[in-house]
C-alpha cells in the first residue's frame, strides 16, 4: 500500500484512498503538470480542507504524496535520488494552498532545501465539482510556478583569514516566482527546457566556485551555552577554523546559535538545522563540522536532516593526527585513537572494514554486517593496545638507560603551535619539522643540550624532548592512545612549559595545558613557564604576563632572543629537580 505522509489525523478511509490513487497518475515527462492532475489534487485538498503536496520525478511518476505544506511534507535530503549544489534533485512538487497568495518563504525554503526542479502552488477556490467519469474542474483559482536560479554573487569564504565570528554572512538561495497564471498556461511550460537551462547554469557556477577538488568545503557550526562566555566561544570557533584549515579543508562560513543547553537529538534547534541544511546546499558544502563532541545518534540525526557528512571537533583532530604521524609508533597510536573513536559510531555511517569477522566458527547464526565490523574493530583495538603497551615498555627501557647514565631530562610541553619544535631547533641545532600549523609534529624528538651548571658555569649535558602539542579539551581517545608518548612528560625530571604570548587566548592555553598535566597518572616534575613569540606580542600583554608570572622567562625562539637567559634558568631548574628526586 502506498504511503501518505504528513498529518493524517481525522481523515476518512475514502479520503485516504483518493490520496493513494494519486500514485497511479502519470504526467507527461516534458510537462510540469496537467490541468486534470492539478484539478484532481485541488479537489482532494478541498475535501480534506488541508494543503496537499504531490512529488513527481522526471519520468512523470508520483513518488510521494503528503498532507500538509511543502515544508511539512518535504523529502529528507538523504532520501533524494540526486543531491548537490551543481544540479537539481530531479523532482518537482505540486502543492495546494488554501489562501489566495503567492508561495510563502517556508514553501520556497523547502524547495531550496530539496533542490526541486520546480514548485507549483495551486490556490484553491474552495468550490468546484467533479464531472461524471471522475474529472474535476473549478477547484483551482490560480497557479504560481517557482524555481531556483543561480547566484552569481555567491563567493567562497576561505579559511581562516576571511573567517569572521559574530558577523551575519548567511547565504540565502535565489528563486524566481511567476505571476499568477491559469492551468492551461502552466501546462504549456516546458519542463525539460527549464531544467536543462537551470542545471547548465548551476554547473557553470559550481565549477567557477571550486577551489580544489581535494579540499573539503566546510561549514562550521558553533553552539554557545550558558556555560561559555562570548570570548571563550569566539576563541573556540577561531581555533576550530584553524583546525579545519590544518586538516586541509576550506571554511566557507560559520553558523552560530545561543541556547541554554544542548538539544539532545540535534545539538542545535530544529529551525537552525534547517538553516544549516539550506546554507550547506546553497554554498555547495560537503562537510559540516560542529564545535563540540557529538554522540553517534546526534550524528545520524543531523546527517539525515542535512543530507551531507557531519563530524565533530574530535574527528577533525584525529584526521590531523593521521596526516602528521610519520613514525611507526605515531601511526600505531593514531590508528588506535581513531578505532576507539569509531567503534561506537559504526551504526548508520556505512563504514566497512578491510577484514570482516574472525573466520569459520567465530560467528553466530544471523550475524549482521554491523556486528561483524564491530568485532573486527574490537579485535584490532586489542592488538593495538598490546603494541602500545610494548611501545611503553620499549621507551621505558630507553629512559632507564638514560637515567642509569644519570643524564637529567627535560620535556617541552605546551599548547599546539606554541613553538616547541622551533625552540628545540634553536637550542640544539636539531632539524625538526616546523610550521605555523596546529600539530605540525607528533612524534617525540630527544636531543642532547649542553648548559652551564653551578657557580663555576661548568658544562653539563642534559636531554631535552619535544612532545606532542596539547589543545583545549584534548580528546580522551588521544590521551589514551598517546599514553606512551605522554609518558615522556611524566618521566622527565623537569618541564619547560612554552606559551605563545602573541595568541589572544594565551591565558586560556596555560590553563588547558595545566588541566591536561593534572590528568596524568604520574605527577610531572617542576615546570618553568616560558613565554615565546615576544616579538609579536604588544607591550600591554607583556606587562600583564610579567605581572602574572614574575618567574617566567621571555624569549623569541625564531629570532633567538632570550635563549642565553633561558639556558641559565634551565640549569637552575635542573639543579632543583635533581636535588628534589
Amino acid at each position: 500500500m502506498e504511503t501518505i505522509y504528513g498529518n493524517l489525523q481525522g481523515l476518512k478511509s475514502s479520503q485516504l484512498k483518493q490520496l493513494q490513487r494519486l500514485y497511479h497518475q502519470r504526467i507527461p515527462g516534458d510537462r510540469i503538470t496537467t490541468p486534470d492532475f492539478s484539478q484532481r489534487l485541488a479537489a482532494i485538498s478541498t475535501e480534506v480542507n488541508q494543503p496537499v503536496c504531490a512529488y513527481i520525478n522526471r519520468r512523470g511518476q508520483v513518488i510521494r504524496v503528503g498532507v500538509g505544506t511543502p515544508r511539512q511534507t518535504q523529502i529528507p535530503p538523504m532520501e533524494l535520488p540526486r543531491y548537490g549544489a551543481e544540479r537539481l534533485s530531479g523532482i518537482r512538487c505540486i502543492a495546494t494552498h488554501l489562501k489566495p497568495e503567492p508561495p510563502n518563504e517556508a514553501a520556497l525554503t523547502a524547495m531550496a532545501l530539496q533542490r526541486l526542479d520546480a514548485l507549483v502552488v495551486l490556490n484553491i477556490t474552495g468550490t468546484g465539482f467533479t464531472r461524471r467519469g471522475g474529472g474535476a474542474t473549478g477547484y483551482v483559482k490560480e497557479a504560481y510556478l517557482a524555481h531556483l536560479i543561480p547566484q552569481e554573487s555567491r563567493t567562497l569564504i576561505t579559511s581562516p583569514a576571511a573567517f569572521k565570528i559574530g558577523e551575519s554572512q548567511i547565504q540565502t538561495p535565489s528563486w524566481n516566482i511567476s505571476p499568477p497564471m491559469d492551468l492551461d498556461d502552466l501546462a504549456d511550460q516546458d519542463l525539460v527546457d527549464l531544467v536543462e537551462n537551470l542545471e547548465a547554469e548551476f554547473q557553470r557556477e559550481f565549477v567557477a566556485q571550486e577551489v580544489d577538488a581535494d579540499h573539503d568545503r566546510v561549514l562550521i557550526v558553533g553552539l554557545m551555552t550558558s556555560e561559555t562566555t562570548p570570548l571563550q566561544f569566539q576563541d573556540t570557533l577561531l581555533e576550530l577554523a584553524r583546525l579545519v584549515d590544518t586538516a586541509g579543508g576550506d571554511v566557507l562560513q560559520t553558523i552560530q546559535q545561543k541556547r541554554s543547553r544542548v538539544h539532545p537529538q540535534t545539538v542545535v534547534g530544529e529551525g537552525k538545522v534547517q538553516e544549516i541544511a539550506l546554507t550547506a546546499q546553497t554554498l555547495g558544502v560537503n562537510l559540516v563540522v560542529f564545535d563540540r563532541d557529538l554522540s553517534p545518534s546526534q550524528v545520524r540525526n543531523l546527517e539525515v536532516q542535512i543530507g551531507i557528512r557531519v563530524v565533530d571537533r574530535t574527528e577533525v583532530i584525529l584526521d590531523i593526527f593521521a596526516q602528521r604521524a610519520q613514525s611507526r609508533a605515531g601511526k600505531l597510536q593514531v590508528e588506535l585513537a581513531q578505532l576507539e573513536y569509531m567503534q561506537p559510531r559504526l551504526a548508520g555511517r556505512g563504514r566497512t572494514m578491510s577484514r570482516l569477522g574472525g573466520g569459520i566458527g567465530t560467528r553466530g547464526p544471523g550475524e549482521t554486517k554491523l556486528e561483524t565490523e564491530r568485532r573486527a574493530i574490537g579485535q584490532r583495538i586489542s592488538r593495538l593496545q598490546k603494541e602500545v603497551t610494548q611501545l611503553q615498555a620499549h621507551r621505558s627501557r630507553l629512559r632507564q638507560r638514560r637515567q642509569h647514565r644519570e643524564i637529567p631530562s627535560v620535556a617541552l610541553v605546551g599548547y599546539t603551535n606554541a613553538g616547541k619544535s622551533t625552540l628545540l631547533n634553536a637550542l640544539t641545532n636539531a632539524e625538526v619539522y616546523t610550521a605555523d600549523q596546529l600539530f605540525a609534529t607528533l612524534d617525540p624528538t630527544t636531543r642532547r643540550l649542553v648548559i652551564p651548571y653551578g657557580e663555576t658555569n661548568e658544562h653539563q649535558e642534559i636531554l631535552i624532548t619535544d612532545t606532542v602539542g596539547f589543545i583545549h579539551e584534548l580528546p580522551a581517545s588521544l590521551m589514551d592512545a598517546f599514553r606512551a608518548t605522554l609518558e615522556e612528560v611524566t618521566e622527565a625530571d623537569a618541564l619547560l612549559h612554552l606559551v605563545d604570548l602573541s595568541h589572544p587566548a594565551w591565558l586560556r592555553h596555560i590553563r588547558s595545558v595545566r588541566e591536561i598535566l593534572a590528568q596524568m597518572p604520574i605527577t610531572p616534575g617542576p615546570a618553568l613557564v616560558i613565554f615565546n613569540k615576544i616579538d609579536r606580542a604588544n607591550s600591554e600583554t607583556l606587562a600583564l604576563a610579567r605581572e602574572e608570572f614574575p618567574l617566567a622567562v621571555f624569549i623569541s625562539a625564531s629570532q633567538r632572543l632570550g635563549l642565553e637567559t633561558l639556558r641559565h634558568r634551565l640549569a637552575q631548574l635542573i639543579e632543583y629537580a635533581v636535588d628534589s628526586r
